[in-house]
Formats: C-alpha cells, structure tokens, sequence
C-alpha cells in the first residue's frame, strides 16, 4: 500500500512539475512531512526526481516558444554558479534551519501567488 501511495505522489508531482507548477516542493514537503525522510535525502531525491521531469518540459516549452533565449542564457550563467555555492552553503548547515528557511519561502511564494495580481494575459 505504501508503494503505491509512493507511486500516485511521485506521479502527481511529476505532472506538476511539467506544467511548471511546483511539484518537486510539493513532493519535498511529501518525503520530509509523511514518510519521515531526512531533508538532505529528499533534496537528493528531488533533483534526482527533476532531471527526468525536466526535459519534458523543457522539450514542451520550447515546442510552444516560451523559452526566451536571452533570458535562458543569463538564468544558466547565474544559475550554475549560484547553485554550486548554495549546495556549499547547505553541506554546512544545520537541517532545522533549512527546514525554516525552506518553510519561509514557501509561504512568501503562496501568498504572493495569492495575492499578486499577474497582468499578462
């Protein structure tokens, strides 16, 4: 029975995920909140999750042209460096502060989904 609640979250999250939604957080809070698993393994699982969600999407996005290439390059040259230091910074860090940290900013993005009125239509 377990397994198979496993499976219908791990989907669940993955289409999610395509559709841009969040559902690797989704599937964090999932791992560390109802099965108990530390915070390190389910940020491992999760970007091991992402690298199979990921290019689905990616090959989706680009098939309907919403990947801005000019916006694409400066988030890659950011990103990478950013995420390498930020993997440093968390190797350091004690788990009940990222957990915080983690908690905080899902609720800055909930209540900005919430309550920030997005004009482009």
């Amino acid at each position: 029975m377990n397994y198979l609640l496993n499976l219908i979250i791990g989907l669940s999250t993955g289409i999610l995920s395509g559709f841009g939604i969040g559902g690797g957080s989704l599937l964090i809070l999932y791992l560390t909140c109802f099965t108990g698993m530390p915070q390190y393994t389910a940020g491992g699982i999760n970007l091991l999750y992402f690298l199979f969600c990921a290019p689905a999407a990616l090959i989706s996005h680009i098939k309907n042209r919403l990947i801005d290439k000019k916006v694409f390059l400066v988030c890659t040259a950011a990103g990478i460096p950013s995420s390498i230091l930020a993997a440093l910074f968390a190797a350091y860090t004690d788990v009940g502060f990222l957990r915080r940290i983690f908690g905080i900013l899902l609720i800055i993005i909930g209540v900005k989904e919430l309550f920030i009125k997005n004009n482009k239509k």
